[in-house]
């Protein structure tokens, strides 16, 4: 890779954005950016070769796709998820690798909650019933109440932190798991001591993890069963956690009274797949943190990271510090 300090390169960057529909775009090419892509179904990187920086989305970025790019400096995700992008090719290469933690925290947090109410309360049934006109099928409605019932956390970062605070304003208790933490931490929210005695007790479980070789299938058949009779599992955080055909089977035989799915395994499911024909089930297509406000936070912040590395400093969320001498920057 080329030097990438300020002496050796100069504005408009030439920077490739994976989606180019962002809010904000008018400010993006007045800061001395040069936008480049989106790719197209040929080819989903076209036009990445000249690049000096990458605005990644979810398309895997290893050392094939890097090595198209000879000047790059840094691949800034708009979100706080990096599993797509393969680090340790990135560091070869000193090339910076930069998220954003606190991008995607507020929207995720509200679509938890809102897919935990949606399913709590039969919404898709209702409307489906409403405009088949099925008046005998809504006469026989019934929900459930969330107040005073046990939400389980998996994983206890930012997101989670937030689901906890909003779960708790409408009467729910709230305990969660992770390992990683110390038990300060956790504030006023319960530390539960193992994942399945707390996944085995909740009314609701949501997850909240990255995807690691731990994490990946960390809800199968075993894990799954040990959920209540009746209970909810949400999934905000990245599909592959649940095993696919795991859940299928847990709603298909009723154990799980409903599931909310932001997140799928694959992704976006195709038609027809069976989890998109169970009316307690209510999937969106991992678009949870695409409200107006953080997609323009996003943006801001990765454009904020990319010219910090062209002006060689440090950017703000370097996921990968060890590259700092071999890039050129100062810390």
């Amino acid at each position: 890779m080329a030097n990438t300090t300020a002496e050796s390169t100069s504005p408009p960057y030439p920077v490739w954005f994976e989606r180019v529909n962002w809010p904000g775009m008018d400010e993006v090419h007045q800061s001395g950016i040069r936008v480049l892509g989106p790719g197209d179904p040929g080819d989903p990187y076209r036009g990445i070769e000249e690049a000096k920086a990458i605005l990644a989305g979810h398309s895997r970025f290893d050392g094939e796709v890097m090595d198209r790019v000879p000047n790059l400096a840094i691949i800034a995700r708009t979100g706080i998820g990096y599993d797509a992008i393969v680090v340790e090719d990135a560091t070869e290469r000193g090339i910076c690798v930069c998220n954003f933690p606190e991008g995607p925290t507020i929207p995720t947090a509200e679509q938890a909650i809102a897919l935990m109410l949606a399913v709590a309360k039969r919404l898709p049934i209702l409307q489906r019933q409403l405009r088949q006109g099925d008046l005998a099928s809504i006469k026989n409605h019934r929900a459930v109440e969330l107040n005073r019932k046990l939400l389980a956390l998996v994983g206890f970062g930012r997101i989670p932190r937030r689901v906890a605070t909003m779960a708790a304003a409408i009467g729910m208790e709230v305990t969660a798991f992770d390992p990683y933490l110390t038990d300060e931490q956790f504030g006023s929210v319960t530390r539960a001591p193992d994942l399945a005695g707390m996944v085995a007790s909740a009314d609701v479980v949501s997850i909240h993890v990255p995807l690691t070789p731990d994490t990946r299938d960390l809800f199968d058949r075993e894990m799954l069963d040990l959920m209540k009779p009746d209970a909810i599992l949400i999934n905000t955080s990245r599909g592959p956690v649940v095993n696919t055909d795991a859940l299928v089977e847990a709603v298909s035989s009723g154990h799980l009274r409903a599931v909310g799915l932001d997140v799928t395994d694959p992704e976006p499911l195709p038609i027809g797949h069976p989890l998109l024909g169970f009316d307690n089930v209510l999937v969106s297509p991992h678009v949870a943190a695409w409200t107006t406000e953080a997609k323009g936070r996003m943006l801001a912040e990765a454009i904020s990271q990319v010219l910090s590395v062209m002006a060689g400093r440090r950017p703000s969320y370097l996921v990968n510090p060890e590259v700092l001498e071999r890039a050129g920057l100062s810390a």
